[in-house]
């Protein structure tokens, strides 16, 4: 059993679905279910795979994952398997606790294009956790180690298949600026991006607003791409582009962390209590 929990974990790995996994920590007393017992929840709280209890104990943990998905950390929950009211419902005589811990896929960055800046923004994505496919004709093996994913057989950008919570990000030169964007467009990426200069920018977008894209649709571009670090250098233009996605992605507001000390603050002395007599 154990076995095939495991195998069914890669593939939703591979399939980048996200589930619950559920763990015996501690019996106490008599239960059906026994220590480091195990049990997969996907999303609509149905075990998949393995078990932890049955009846009610099953379906207080399956309760207990879909909470964790909700706010992404785990949970233990303590079940009473005596109590009728509060507890399992079940008169085994005894009490367990269930770990339950969400396991989400990795958020998936398309980076389209390549030269230094994508070269750069693929590693910086990777530390920061991100999976990161590069897609471009001239993307090579070897300047993308971290890579999840490269598609160098793509000229039109086909295979661009951005999904909800998805980030892109478009630095194709100005090649493959209008092929890219009438895909994401289409799209429920989170993050959309162009590199480009504000002028080119301006040109793409006022095109696709020809073609019928709504301005609202247009609005969701980021253009040019990044924060304003007053960044030169291909790896500080990424790095800029880094810090705008883990802006959107953690809900940030971008401002100084110093200014939220007012100069009083800074001002106000030092209070040192002895505690010597």
């Amino acid at each position: 059993m154990i076995k095939n929990i495991l195998d069914l974990q890669l593939e939703l790995r591979e399939q980048r679905r996200p589930y619950a996994l559920a763990t015996v920590v501690e019996i106490l007393g008599s239960s059906s279910a026994k220590p480091a017992a195990k049990a997969l929840i996907n999303l609509s709280g149905k075990v998949i795979a393995g078990w932890v209890g049955g009846g009610c104990a099953q379906s207080m943990v399956s309760e207990t994952a879909l909470k964790c998905f909700e706010t992404g950390e785990p949970g233990m929950i303590e079940i009473d398997l005596n109590d009728e009211v509060f507890g399992a419902g079940m008169p085994c005589g005894g009490s367990m606790r269930v770990y339950v811990e969400p396991i989400m896929p990795k958020p998936l960055l398309w980076l389209m294009g390549h030269g230094r800046i994508v070269e750069s923004l693929c590693e910086f994505a990777n530390q920061l956790g991100f999976e990161v496919i590069v897609n471009d004709p001239q993307a090579r093996v070897e300047h993308f180690p971290t890579a999840y994913r490269i598609i160098n057989d793509d000229c039109r950008y086909q295979k661009l298949q951005p999904q909800s919570g998805d980030f892109v990000v478009i630095a194709t030169h100005h090649k493959g600026d209008y092929d890219s964007l009438t895909r994401v467009l289409q799209s429920e990426a989170l993050y959309i991006a162009l590199v480009s200069s504000r002028k080119r920018a301006k040109l793409v977008l006022e095109r696709l607003g020809l073609e019928g894209f709504p301005e609202s649709s247009l609005a969701k571009v980021r253009a040019p791409a990044g924060l304003d670090l007053g960044a030169k250098l291909p790896e500080e233009i990424a790095l800029s582009i880094a810090s705008e996605m883990i802006l959107v992605r953690r809900g940030g507001q971008g401002n100084l962390l110093s200014k939220r000390l007012s100069t009083t603050d800074y001002n106000q002395p030092i209070k040192i209590t002895s505690t010597v007599t």
